[in-house]
């Protein structure tokens, strides 16, 4: 069955120089570009941000979008490569009842759950909130040496902004239980 086409709105800016974007907005897509575009590269551009935003939508759709046999494998890898192998979760599963955080783990019984919330995500904010919820299997709470272990991920902090950023937008007013990590001074080792 041959997918749809989105419906297309190209908006003109007059003070847009040279930038052009593009986003969802439903069922349509909205284009912006200079105003001083012609019809020839305004059709050029509507083509290339639909792929663009084709592209972008299949990176998020990859890797964890899948089962929970997927996050489980995915958990296996991040320990391995970010604690040493020593986070061993005894289940890793999407959930959909997590309304007020991203992830929870039970250090009793090894289980590790993951919102629905994040499938749509980059892969990046869902490995760091898998390293976040394994790490928690190694210390129980928000300590400076939990943190440590975290930080081992490369990408917390682009991670933890992309979240605050998303709460923002949404008008989210998740559990704050997680205090920040601590900050290092540039230059010093982890």
């Amino acid at each position: 069955m041959p997918t749809e086409e989105p419906k297309v709105v190209v908006r003109r800016s007059a003070r847009r120089r040279q930038t052009v974007s593009a986003y969802r907005d439903g069922d349509r897509v909205v284009v912006l570009i200079p105003a001083r575009f012609n019809a020839t590269e305004e059709q050029r551009w509507v083509v290339d941000m639909l792929r663009r935003l084709d592209a972008q939508d299949s990176r998020r759709r990859r890797g964890l979008a899948g089962n929970d046999a997927d996050l489980m494998l995915r958990a296996g890898e991040l320990s391995r490569l970010y604690l040493g192998g020593r986070a061993e979760p005894a289940s890793v599963r999407w959930v959909t009842n997590q309304r007020r955080r991203w992830g929870s783990c039970t250090p009793r019984d090894s289980s590790i759950r993951l919102s629905t919330r994040l499938r749509d995500m980059p892969a990046y904010v869902v490995d760091y909130v898998l390293v976040h919820e394994l790490a928690h299997l190694i210390v129980a709470g928000h300590s400076e040496r939990f943190w440590g272990w975290v930080l081992r991920f490369p990408q917390t902090e682009r991670a933890r902004g992309y979240l605050e950023g998303v709460e923002a937008a949404a008008g989210l007013r998740l559990d704050d239980d997680c205090e920040d990590p601590p900050v290092r001074p540039a230059g010093t080792a982890r």
